[in-house]
């Protein structure tokens, strides 16, 4: 599926968004370094800005396709998390996203910590979805970024469709895995 051809796209750079937090010790997890909880919601706020920038409204997280934690993120680490629309459907739109992390008090390069792929849906004021104006990669790497994107759709439609599709059969075998369904 693609964007809406009535809509006018935007470019990649039209969304594109930084969030820079600095990590406290109520960041942190057991191990005395950054809860990846923490990590995740920073990442879903960005994720979250740039999807409404984007779609010029409401969008709500639908999936979290991956999270990868490259390396531990310690307090006192200011961390910057990027994020713009790799890809565009009717009215979803894949985000991506890199956590850089570097030392709050040192004039070191961040380091790259995390990396994450959101889908978001946009919403009208019903909670209904609605249409997302077509994303403009500008760039070699945002083409490559929207190809990546459209291989990752459909490896999650096709995903979605063969465990469909075995529960089917599990019904039709007799077995009862609705307790199942309604838990995942």
């Amino acid at each position: 599926m693609t964007a809406q051809p009535d809509l006018p796209g935007k470019p990649t750079s039209a969304s594109r968004t930084t969030l820079s937090h600095i990590m406290t010790g109520s960041d942190t997890n057991l191990l005395g370094t950054v809860h990846g909880g923490v990590i995740m919601k920073l990442v879903d706020d960005a994720a979250g800005a740039v999807a409404g920038r984007h779609s010029g409204g409401p969008a709500v997280t639908a999936s979290m396709d991956e999270m990868v934690f490259l390396e531990p993120v310690r307090v006192g680490d200011l961390v910057h998390v990027r994020a713009q629309v790799n890809w565009t459907g009717r009215s979803s739109m894949e985000v991506g996203v890199r956590v850089m992390a570097e030392r709050w008090n040192e004039s070191t390069p961040a380091t790259q910590v995390g990396t994450a792929y959101l889908v978001f849906a946009a919403v009208d004021a019903d909670g209904r979805p609605r249409p997302v104006p077509p994303v403009v990669p500008e760039t070699e790497r945002d083409r490559r970024r929207y190809q990546e994107a459209q291989i990752r759709r459909t490896h999650r439609l096709a995903r979605r469709r063969a465990i469909k599709e075995l529960r089917a059969n599990r019904a039709a075998e007799g077995f009862d895995d609705s307790r199942d369904a309604r838990e995942n």
